[in-house]
């Protein structure tokens, strides 16, 4: 019988990756808690009708990407493809929008799509949305906090920043018709997607990455030639704040995202690490999707961005920071019952003492060779040991398992009273 495989683009996340993943998780957290963002927790599932409404019936995602169902009453269910609308729901259902809010969630999000470098059918995301607030400073306050993470995550000096904006409603169908016109003129140059996009979501074929393509969209009309008063002086205002906060940005006139929702700024951080996959984080601004959910008009502008993408990044640098994070640092070696009872109890009683020490208590039996070895190979950086003869004397053995750690007799270990051991450890682990 074949043995059961993850569905494909579905991946597990062994322990020797999961550091990153906590580091990126805890840093993600404190940025956004010191900015006022409160967490929700949305669920994972949703009716289907709240993504249709929302990103648009005729994006990619709700025509080809989504994994939908009926559930046994026949309602049509999809696992959710990203966050912002769920978000947006909750945010209207639980009442929260008679104030200003900042949330923040995190979470598996599900697209059919082909699965490559940084893109999976289940990814996790993190997102922010902010509620009730007009105006660009809320967008720089997004900004100034995405380049805050990135610098505590070691990352700043490989992303850039780019920005653009869509105008409002009347100036994007202006756009859209200059060029739908244009495109139409160059049909059978696009290619077989651009040509579908074309009757659908014209603007998508901005984001176009086949060369052809591209070298026909080098003439094509700008949208910023078609935007409204209002969203220039915006997005003229953006930029001052930018470069008032020292944020680096470039303008592309052919940034689009691929979400219906979205008006006025828009924006990404891109990187050449990843090849293809070269966005970690965008969003902008989409005043008019509180409303179209059910709520009052409320001006609204949120962020996302894809963790695996994140997580590759501090791979590939080799950061520091994840150094102790999910690691061992004491293994506690015991044979015989009574060595057991007693090393049972007093890792316990250190575990009290000194919470901030990652320490494994070997399970299993076994010989002392065979525990250190088990010792050693778990990177520990000391060994606990208890035998007959540290039960009799109320005393336990340490072992310096690593280089430049050895500070008992020539062999790397010393016997101490057993009320001795909490400050030795400390000691030990003093640097």
């Amino acid at each position: 019988m074949s043995n059961i495989r993850a569905v494909r683009g579905m991946h597990d996340i062994l322990p020797d990756e999961t550091p990153h993943w906590q580091l990126l998780e805890q840093t993600v957290s404190r940025v956004l808690s010191g900015y006022g963002y409160g967490e929700i927790r949305l669920p994972v599932v949703e009716k289907t009708e709240l993504f249709s409404r929302s990103i648009g019936e005729v994006t990619d995602i709700v025509e080809r990407e989504m994994y939908s169902f009926e559930d046994r009453n026949g309602d049509s269910l999809t696992l959710r493809p990203e966050g912002t609308a769920g978000c947006v729901r909750a945010a209207i259902q639980q009442g929260l929008l008679s104030v200003p809010q900042r949330l923040w969630y995190m979470g598996p999000m599900f697209r059919y799509e082909r699965p490559q470098k940084g893109r999976q059918r289940q990814f996790q995301q993190v997102g922010a949305e902010a509620f009730g607030i007009a105006g660009p400073e809320m967008e720089a306050e997004h900004l100034v906090l995405c380049a805050r993470l990135w610098r505590e995550l070691g990352l700043a000096q490989n992303v850039e920043l780019q920005l653009n904006s869509l105008g409002n409603a009347e100036a994007r169908r202006n756009y859209r018709d200059a060029l739908v016109g244009y495109l139409e003129s160059h049909l059978e140059a696009l290619d077989e997607d651009s040509q579908r996009r074309l009757l659908t979501n014209p603007l998508r074929i901005l984001d176009s990455k086949v060369a052809d393509t591209r070298q026909i969209l080098d003439e094509a009309p700008l949208m910023a030639d078609f935007l409204d008063d209002e969203s220039r002086a915006d997005f003229d205002r953006l930029c001052k704040l930018l470069d008032a906060a020292g944020v680096p940005f470039v303008v592309n006139n052919r940034l689009v995202r691929g979400l219906d929702y979205y008006n006025k700024t828009v924006y990404e951080w891109v990187t050449e690490r990843l090849g293809a996959q070269g966005t970690i984080c965008g969003g902008g601004r989409y005043d008019g999707l509180v409303e179209q959910l059910g709520g009052k008009s409320t001006p609204a502008v949120g962020f996302a961005m894809g963790m695996e993408r994140l997580v590759l990044m501090l791979q590939d640098s080799g950061s520091a920071a994840t150094t102790g994070v999910g690691s061992t640092d004491v293994y506690a070696v015991a044979v015989g019952e009574a060595a057991n009872r007693t090393a049972l109890a007093t890792v316990e009683a250190v575990r009290d003492a000194l919470p901030q020490l990652t320490i494994v208590q070997h399970t299993g039996g076994g010989s002392f060779k065979s525990q250190l070895k088990r010792a050693d190979k778990s990177g520990a950086t000391v060994a606990l040991i208890w035998g007959e003869d540290e039960v009799s004397s109320q005393s336990v053995t340490l072992k310096f398992l690593r280089d430049g750690s050895a500070q008992g007799d020539k062999s790397g270990q010393k016997t101490v009273p057993v009320e001795q051991l909490e400050s030795t450890l400390q000691a030990a682990f003093a640097d």
